[in-house]
Parts: structure tokens; C-alpha cells; sequence
């Protein structure tokens, strides 16, 4: 017998283990290479780990709701081809028997309740389907109205489940915590899965890096023009909208270039400068919660294809669709709060990241405008940018020139710059 331990994959980095939510196979079930077998959860993500051998599931190693550690075994797999398809075999006619035992027993109520085939139209209904309805106390008049997509119209069972589905309220970020009243007014409420991982990750980035954060004013009129001018013809184009956030994406990744400094990590008492410019986006989930997708070498990238990528991966996140891989690697972070109406704000680092920025909200403000002819008072759009880094390795002077480069990029936008 060839029998190999499947390990849990690498999650990206600094995650060193994750919450095992559901086994998608059972024990003696075949898989193949790359099939689903196991969901499972981290702080950033839940994701599904697929099969890195073909072969018969013997034993599992971690149950659901167990912490499972990164490299180490979640279970055991059988790749010897004759107990492949002994046990295939076997679970074809396991399956078979099942379905026969079901459709008779389905059978047997439909005709020991007679009520439910009853109906006002001359619309077949399968046993199985009549059965559903029964269980889930679908009246006839509910049943008449589904809309069938199966032969000459019928109803299936997935007709009838998505029906149900359909019937069900949408969890909401409450709905999955335990509510507790004390008073009538006061409610406790704890704590889901991810928000304790944040909480955990946020009070370690705290103590692992002294963090400092300088602010600057910058003038966002040369950008915000320039956009208003042609956000219409690259939506016609691109089939995309055009946010502010690849254009800040743009800013930074050009900055990194200039100073690498601040593209670094720290791994004991080495400085590791990293080769790649990655830079992550907090995305706002739908419970509340930030997810950071990350932008794998930012700096190769053209505009136009930032606002693509920035746009695919906010909708994925939100849509918890994100792969393993796009959420780590992230070399540098930005944080655009500026969407929510912020002014400014201090963000916590991304460890092993050594900065983070943020973006505050772009409004019109009275400005001092310096021209050839004296100063003059005029309307401009202002944006606050603030910078998190950590002291351990960022100095005041690096720190602040790293901000300075960012806020010149939009200060000298070129405002008849042709997108391809």
C-alpha cells in the first residue's frame, strides 16, 4: 500500500496555522489531484485546500473546528491504483444502494400521504420533489408556482432547494454571534472568528514595531481634474470604472523606487530588502471586517491596468472569492479612509511590513496659490496623507521623504496624460 500525508499548505506570510471549518470529502472517499477536500480559515481568509495527490482518503488527521498548523498533516491519502479502484467501486455502490433505499422511501410517503400529490393543476411532480415539499412544509399552491427548468418544465430538486434558499433571510454580521441581554438595552455581543484574529494580529504588529506617523497636506486638484476628464472615456474603454485608489497605488509604487528603504522587513537582527514591489489594499467587507488583497509587483503595472486589477480584487474580496496567494507577499500597505469621509488617520502596520498609508478624504478648501504675479487666495482639492512606519528601522528623515515623494506625484500630475 502507497500511503502519503497530505500537509496543510503555506497561507501566505505570518500565518503559521488555521481553523479547520469543514472536511469536503469523507474518509474512503477518491479524489483527484487539486480537488476540493478542506475549508478552512485564517485571519485574512477562508479558502479551500485542494488534494496534492490522487488516491483514496484513508484518515484524517484534524476535525472540524480544530487548529491546524501550516507543513504538518491534515490527513492521509491511499495513491496505490488497485485500492484506488477497489474503493471507488465500493463507493459507487454504496451510493447506488442509497439512492435506490431513497426513492423507494420517497415513494412510500407520497403514497401514505396522499394530500401532497394532490394538485389544482395537471403539473407532474418526481417523489422526490413531492417528498421536499412535505418535509419543508411547502403548501401546494407554493409548489404550483415554482418555475420549473427541468423537462417539459418540471420542477427538479434543485428547482425546489433553490426555492428554499431563496426563502431564507441573508445572515448579517450579527446573525452569527450569540447575543446576550442584560438590561433590555445593553447586549453583548461576541467576537466572530475573524475579529478575533484581527484583534490578535493588531495587538501584535503594536508590540512588535514602535510605530510613527507623520502627516502632510497635498494638493489633489491636478489628480482630481485630470480624472473628472477622462473617467468616462476609460469606463467606455475598459469596461472598468476609474477609482482614485490605482492612482494612489501608482504614487506609491513610485516612491518605493526611489527610496527601497521603506520596501523592507525585519527577520531578527537582518534587514531584508525585498526585490518586489507588493503592495496590499485594505478592502472593506460587507460585516465590517478589512481584508488586505495584495497587488504582486504593483510597479510593472500600467494605470490601466491597476484600475483593472484594484477593481477585481475588491469585488472577489467582498465576495470572499480571493485566492491564498493574493493575500500574501504584501511588501507595503495603503489604506485609502478617505472613502468613509476620514480626514486622517494613524494605521496599524502590516507585519513583517515596516509602513503603512493612508488616504484621507479629498474636499475643497481656500488655499494660499503662489503665482509669478504675488500670492492669491484660490479653491483647491486637498487630501491629508499619513504615514505609519516602524521606528525600528525607519528613521524621521526616510520616513518623511518617502511622504514627500507620494505627495509630489499628485502635485505634479501630468494632467494631459493618455492612458493605454
Amino acid at each position: 500500500m502507497a500511503k502519503v500525508e497530505i500537509l496543510m499548505p503555506s497561507m501566505g506570510e505570518s500565518i503559521f496555522e488555521c481553523t479547520v471549518l469543514k472536511w469536503l470529502v469523507d474518509e474512503g472517499d477518491h479524489v483527484e489531484i487539486d480537488d476540493m477536500i478542506l475549508e478552512v480559515a485564517t485571519d485574512k481568509i477562508d479558502t479551500e485546500i485542494g488534494s496534492s495527490h490522487k488516491g483514496v482518503i484513508t484518515k484524517f488527521f484534524v476535525k472540524d473546528g480544530d487548529v491546524a498548523l501550516i507543513g504538518k498533516p491534515i490527513c492521509e491519502i491511499d495513491t496505490d491504483i488497485d485500492t484506488v479502484v477497489t474503493k471507488f467501486t465500493e463507493k459507487i455502490k454504496i451510493v447506488e444502494d442509497e439512492y435506490v433505499e431513497q426513492i423507494a422511501k420517497s415513494f412510500e410517503e407520497v403514497v401514505a400521504s396522499p394530500s401532497v400529490v394532490a394538485s389544482s393543476n395537471t403539473k407532474f411532480y418526481s417523489p422526490l420533489v413531492l417528498n421536499i415539499a412535505k418535509k419543508e412544509n411547502i403548501s401546494q399552491a407554493e409548489l404550483d408556482n415554482i418555475k420549473g427548468t427541468g423537462f417539459e418544465k418540471r420542477v427538479t430538486k434543485d428547482d425546489i432547494l433553490n426555492y428554499l434558499n431563496s426563502k431564507k433571510e441573508p445572515k448579517t454580521f450579527f446573525s452569527e454571534a450569540p447575543v446576550i441581554s442584560h438590561t433590555g438595552e445593553d447586549q453583548i455581543v461576541e467576537m466572530d472568528r475573524m475579529r478575533k484574529m484581527i484583534s490578535q494580529r493588531m495587538l501584535e504588529s503594536k508590540a512588535i514595531s514602535p510605530h510613527v506617523t507623520s502627516f502632510m497636506e497635498t494638493d489633489m486638484t491636478a489628480v482630481v481634474n485630470w480624472r473628472l476628464r477622462i473617467k468616462d472615456s476609460f469606463t467606455k474603454e475598459f469596461k472598468e470604472n476609474l477609482t482614485f485608489t490605482p492612482i494612489l497605488i501608482e504614487a506609491v509604487a513610485h516612491a518605493i523606487k526611489k527610496y527601497p528603504g521603506i520596501n523592507i522587513q525585519v527577520s531578527g537582527d537582518n534587514i531584508i530588502y525585498k526585490k518586489d514591489i507588493n503592495i496590499g489594499m485594505a478592502v472593506a467587507l460587507p460585516n465590517g471586517n478589512l481584508i488586505v488583497p495584495v497587488i504582486h509587483q504593483a510597479d510593472k503595472y500600467s494605470l490601466s491596468q491597476l484600475a483593472v486589477k484594484v477593481n477585481d480584487l475588491a469585488k472577489r474580496a467582498r465576495n470572499n472569492q480571493l485566492k491564498p496567494e493574493e493575500l500574501s507577499g504584501g511588501t507595503y500597505t495603503i489604506t485609502n479612509i478617505g472613502t468613509f469621509g476620514n480626514l486622517s488617520g494613524t494605521p496599524i502596520i502590516m507585519q513583517p511590513q515596516v509602513a503603512i498609508m493612508a488616504f484621507g478624504v479629498i474636499r475643497k478648501l481656500p488655499s494660499v496659490i503662489e503665482t509669478a504675479d504675488g500670492d492669491l487666495i484660490g479653491i483647491r482639492q486637498k487630501m491629508v496623507i499619513s504615514h505609519s512606519f516602524d521606528h525600528r528601522v525607519v528613521d524621521g528623515s526616510l520616513g518623511g521623504m518617502f511622504l514627500k515623494e507620494v505627495s509630489d506625484f499628485f502635485e505634479n500630475f501630468d494632467t494631459k496624460r493618455v492612458l493605454n
